[in-house]
């Protein structure tokens, strides 16, 4: 995947994710697009390693949902971090 492609399903991903678990999370678009991005990954990860699924190679509805899948994954993740820390 290009890095155009890539930061497009980050976007995708990032909103999706922020519209899934809406919260007081810090950042704008750039955090919401990085955590896409970072989530493209890590659902890329889960997907491939655990149940033997495709490979992100191209924009589509399957590369957004497991990106998205990522993003959510994060910011659960991120939500668990922030709030023992308090």
């Amino acid at each position: 995947m290009g890095i155009l492609a890539l930061i497009v399903v980050g976007l995708i991903a990032g909103v999706l994710a922020k519209w899934i678990m809406p919260g007081p999370d810090p950042g704008g678009i750039i955090v919401t697009i990085l955590i896409g991005i970072a989530g493209a990954f890590v659902g890329g990860f889960i997907v491939q390693s655990l149940f033997g699924g495709p490979r992100l190679t191209e924009i589509g509805v399957s590369s957004i949902l497991i990106s998205t899948l990522g993003a959510v994954v994060l910011l659960a993740v991120y939500r668990l971090i922030t709030r023992r820390a308090v």
